[in-house]
């Protein structure tokens, strides 16, 4: 895999060099982008697959959920509908995209869009809002947020950066000048000052953009309506791990410090279950003969469990989700939550909603 790779080198330089010119188009306005009289807070990454982006939306969720009339804008990604649409109560992974039903399944008061036009969504919730959260929307260009945080996955970062097909940049590297913040995200939690030092020489910070480090934080097991159930895993449990996500190795990891007995059914990001996945799954977990054995996904493959064709199988598992938050090392939680707090209430101030 490594030398195909090499092989694509050549179509990398030409992918490069068109994200380059389109990036210069709009830095130049040849190609209008647009700014909003409202706050606008972006979260993205520049390498395919996750980076912890999901997780970061929620914990600004939490932190303005109270104070603001807030949404959330995504693609809705892997979702069968086109155009815009706002999360409803019975809303599924297939008709708003997985991580958009997640929000609104653990944040139902609040608003979760999707939309592929991000600045046709923007208009369409700016009458009735006064904080929107750009979810993965650093590569769209046509907004240009009022603040932009980009997440580097702490066990990609020294890898070689690439742009696609040779490598996994969706643009070069030297797109992380657009950001405001830069965190470095799935850090171990025992990262030393000079790995820390080392991270950042090699994102080489401007002197506007702030550096944050963040580890997962692994949460109660929750049966799949949220509810969090008593569970413990210890080394008698066989536990059938079921995943459809960029990276799912910190999550093996996890998983194996409280059990050497872990089945592993590992699938493509953002992959649709079919129910011959699920029946595999199924007979597997039927035929181990571990008297203490259980299923555990993600919150985000949890939601794509939830197609009407997988519910009857589904519901005859004993299938747990492991839900994941974001804690912030060096205790750099306040300096964070104040930096966005005070860009938040800076750009609310004339806001005809307050």
């Amino acid at each position: 895999m490594k030398y195909l790779r090499l092989l694509l080198f050549p179509f990398s330089l030409i992918y490069g060099l068109v994200v380059v010119i389109r990036n210069w188009c709009y830095d130049t306005g040849v190609f209008e982008s647009h700014e909003f009289n409202a706050p606008i807070i972006s979260i993205g990454n520049l390498a395919v697959g996750g980076a912890g982006k999901s997780p970061m939306t929620e914990y600004l969720i939490n932190l303005f959920k109270n104070d603001h009339k807030l949404a959330t804008l995504s693609r809705g990604y892997g979702r069968h509908t086109k155009g815009y649409l706002t999360a409803s109560a019975t809303a599924t992974a297939t008709t708003i995209g997985d991580e958009p039903a997640q929000f609104k399944q653990k944040f139902p008061d609040i608003t979760v869009a999707v939309c592929e036009k991000r600045v046709d969504g923007i208009k369409q919730l700016l009458p009735n809002h006064d904080l929107i959260i750009l979810d993965d929307a650093y590569q769209h260009r046509a907004v240009k947020p009022g603040l932009s945080i980009l997440l580097f996955d702490y066990n990609h970062l020294d890898q070689p950066q690439l742009v696609l097909p040779a490598g996994n940049l969706r643009e070069p590297f030297s797109g992380r000048w657009r950001a405001d913040v830069l965190i470095v995200s799935k850090c171990p939690q025992t990262l030393t000052t000079s790995e820390q030092d080392s991270l950042i020489s090699l994102l080489r910070p401007m002197g506007y953009q702030q550096v944050f480090f963040t580890s997962i934080s692994y949460q109660s097991l929750q049966d799949m309506s949220g509810n969090i159930v008593n569970e413990i895993i210890d080394n008698d449990t066989t536990v059938f791990l079921l995943t459809g996500i960029a990276n799912a190795d910190p999550l093996v990891q996890q998983l194996k410090k409280q059990t050497a007995k872990l089945v592993h059914h590992n699938y493509p990001d953002h992959h649709q279950f079919t129910l011959k996945n699920i029946t595999k799954l199924a007979d597997e977990f039927n035929a181990c003969s571990s008297q203490k054995k259980l299923i555990i996904t993600t919150e985000k493959d949890a939601q794509r469990l939830g197609k009407q064709e997988l519910l009857p199988l589904v519901n005859q598992l004993p299938v747990l989700v492991l839900p994941i938050g974001t804690g912030f090392l060096n205790n750099a939680q306040q300096q964070f939550d104040q930096l966005v707090r005070n860009y938040v209430t800076e750009h609310t101030k004339h806001n005809p909603i307050h």
